[in-house]
């Protein structure tokens, strides 16, 4: 969304009952949440596609979760803001999964010079996102935060409003998970091999 939108947007949702919830001047917040989309956007993003969601819902999903820090923007304690933005995304994207659950895999390759290169890492994130797509969403979203994301186990607990014990919990849970879940992947490929 351009600058001059989100001015707009920012102005058009700043009452609420009436009364004005930014303290800050347009100025002022333009820059707060310019500075949010840089630093977190790809967090962001690589977290929305890695619960399930394609290129293109994950864009859609980054946008609800900037109007809703724009409306918020007064609210979040700047030494919270990944959290926020990170337990906002997941109730998106859990929305958004729960309407699409397919998982699409275009534009995740990187550009590699070689085509074996480029061809295998395709098949490693399909594989992973299928994977990933067949999990619980609250075993995936603690997944990708802790082994993918790289947060640590407070700040999910604080961006999944958990307590700490579940986010152990729920990792181990995953892990495990994940762990059967590739066993069996491997399992299914050595049994095609062999039958050739």
């Amino acid at each position: 969304m351009p600058p001059s939108e989100l001015a707009a947007a920012s102005r058009a949702t700043c009452l609420h009952r009436g009364k004005p919830l930014a303290r800050l001047s347009d100025t002022d917040q333009k820059r707060r949440l310019r500075g949010m989309v840089v630093q977190h956007h790809a967090t962001l993003w690589g977290f929305l596609r890695r619960l399930g969601l394609d290129d293109s819902d994950a864009d859609d999903a980054i946008q609800e979760v900037l109007l809703v820090a724009m409306r918020k923007l007064d609210d979040i304690d700047p030494r919270f803001e990944r959290g926020f933005l990170l337990r906002t995304a997941y109730r998106v994207g859990c929305r958004l999964r729960a309407r699409r659950p397919q998982v699409g895999t275009d534009g995740l390759a990187d550009p590699v010079p070689h085509p074996d290169v480029l061809v295998d890492q395709k098949r490693a994130r399909e594989l992973l996102d299928e994977i990933l797509a067949r999990m619980s969403e609250q075993l995936c979203a603690v997944f990708v935060l802790h082994d993918i994301v790289r947060l640590t186990m407070a700040e999910i607990a604080e961006a999944l409003d958990l307590k700490p014990g579940t986010v152990a919990s729920r990792l181990r849970r995953a892990r495990a998970d994940f762990d059967q879940r590739v066993a069996r992947v491997e399992a299914s490929m050595n049994r095609r091999e062999v039958g050739r």
